[in-house]
């Protein structure tokens, strides 16, 4: 029986969605334009990478052609150098939204049609009462923040203030979110967790889709740091996805695929720090892994610690180390089994601003005597979901077309 490993490259997009404009993100092209910022030399760091962007694995699945499919050109030095060994295209989004719940569902086979509700960029930010009752039923002095703002850049500005103060840094983004960020020793990671509970219970009723709980270590002397200990507080989706279609068949999720389906239909779950952990989690995992099981991976890496920091080196230095790792990705795969390499927005680091753009993702999908070639433009990531569900033998999902 046929196996699959689902593996989500956080916010690795080729290119604007149609509807980008609308997003402010016309133009927007996060693999594009690290390509180009690197064959310009501007990719280039010290001790990190130098020079053209090197991907020569995820070229030869077809990358680039994909990309290609997206913007009617393929990024500099992503041309596979002869046929592509992967069924490859390229997905539009239909969700409302460019965040990670909308993206991942929507890849799981549900797209979300009503728009998450969002908090204004204005100080402050959120509703009194929103505020007041936080405060209230957390037992806290106050709450610093109350802005839309960066999660680094909010720590060094409030950091200092939130150790004197015991008062939590509350902020919020472009996307559907509601981020605390506290001391793990002086506040309590904890304590920090539980607040973010209260708090998804009052964010309810402004539809927001995450809650996400920010710990980091530090001093104003000595610096801050954000911890790996993370954590999204995500609203159930709110139908059925490729996860509950596969209940009863094992599965594993790895990195923030639990938080982002909120737990549901889930499996065993493994969530290690960083992208090298998880993806060493999920190899063993599929290894391991029972006939008709499904391997669910979420790559945040590219996102949080690249994509938000507009840091084009240090991102083009992340595919460089996946792409290094495509080989034991390969070798993992015995007959009938399938990988898709796909993303669930972009995070342009050439961009202005810190947030998400609205991108098209490839659609890389392989396997030992699977078919290879276009399959063009997929009209939502829902086509995803369907053609996993239909590899497993599952029940044929509500939304997508399989390739």
């Amino acid at each position: 029986m046929p196996r699959a490993l689902l593996i989500v490259l956080d916010s690795v997009g080729i290119g604007g969605a149609p509807d980008a404009a609308a997003y402010g993100d016309a133009g927007a092209d996060t693999l594009g334009h690290i390509a180009e910022a690197c064959a310009a030399g501007r990719g280039d760091r010290a001790g990190l990478r130098a020079g053209p962007l090197r991907l020569p694995h995820l070229a030869g699945l077809g990358i680039g052609l994909a990309a290609a499919g997206a913007t009617g050109r393929v990024p500099p030095g992503l041309a596979p150098g002869g046929d592509a060994r992967a069924a490859y295209g390229h997905a539009v989004e239909t969700a409302a939204g460019k965040d990670t719940p909308s993206g991942h569902w929507e890849i799981a086979g549900l797209p979300m049609r009503e728009p998450w509700g969002l908090f204004p960029d204005t100080r402050p930010a959120f509703p009194a009462a929103l505020t007041e009752a936080l405060v209230a039923q957390g037992a806290l002095p106050g709450i610093l923040g109350d802005c839309h703002a960066s999660g680094v850049a909010v720590i060094e500005r409030f950091g200092a203030e939130h150790l004197r103060t015991g008062q939590p840094i509350c902020y919020t983004s472009a996307d559907s979110v509601f981020q605390i960020a506290a001391h793990e020793e002086a506040f309590g990671l904890e304590r920090l967790y539980d607040l973010c509970r209260t708090a998804r219970e009052l964010c309810d009723a402004y539809r927001v889709g995450r809650v996400i709980a920010r710990p980091f270590t530090g001093s104003a002397e000595a610096g801050f740091r954000r911890t790996g200990n993370r954590r999204d507080f995500a609203v159930a989706p709110p139908g059925e996805t490729l996860l509950d279609l596969a209940a009863g068949r094992a599965v594993v999720s790895v990195g923030k695929i639990g938080d982002i389906f909120a737990h549901r239909a889930t499996g065993r779950e493994i969530k290690p720090a960083g992208n090298a952990a998880c993806l060493d989690a999920a190899l063993t995992a599929f290894r391991a892994l029972a006939d008709g099981g499904l391997v669910f991976l979420n790559l945040v890496d590219f996102d949080t610690e690249h994509g938000h920091r507009r840091d084009v080196p240090g991102y083009a230095a992340e595919l460089e180390a996946f792409d290094a790792r495509v080989p034991e990705i390969e070798a993992v795969l015995r007959p009938g089994d399938l990988c898709v390499i796909t993303a669930d927005h972009g995070n342009d680091p050439t961009w202005t601003g810190t947030e998400h753009t609205r991108e098209q993702v490839p659609v890389l999908a392989f396997g030992p005597g699977l078919p290879t070639g276009p399959i063009g433009r997929r009209a939502s990531f829902s086509d995803i979901g369907a053609a996993v569900a239909r590899h497993l033998g599952l029940p044929e999902p509500a939304h997508g077309t399989p390739w």
